[in-house]
């Protein structure tokens, strides 16, 4: 791919990642209620959470915020591949 190519794609990029935070955000907020029957999760500074749910609620956070950016990252490339004829991760 061009390095033009390349730097057309880095907004797209970011604006993919942006995107991918806010959902994650969102759907960790969700999935959070229902796990821990809890508004918030509870954040390693904390002192009132034990250590086993402060590490679940990061594992379940980092799991869906991982899951959420690469979908979003994967249909911004299929979706750039679609206009320009070239993938942006080669």
């Amino acid at each position: 791919m061009s390095a033009g190519a390349k730097m057309a794609y880095r907004p797209i990029g970011l604006l993919g990642s942006l995107a991918a935070g806010a959902v994650s955000s969102a759907v960790f907020g969700q999935v959070w209620k229902r796990v821990a029957k809890e508004d918030d999760a509870p954040s390693a500074m904390q002192s009132e959470y034990p250590m086993k749910q402060v590490l679940l609620a990061a594992a379940i956070q980092g799991a869906i915020f991982a899951v959420t950016k690469a979908a979003i990252n994967r249909a911004g490339a299929r979706g750039f591949t679609k206009l320009t004829g070239s993938w942006p991760g080669d």
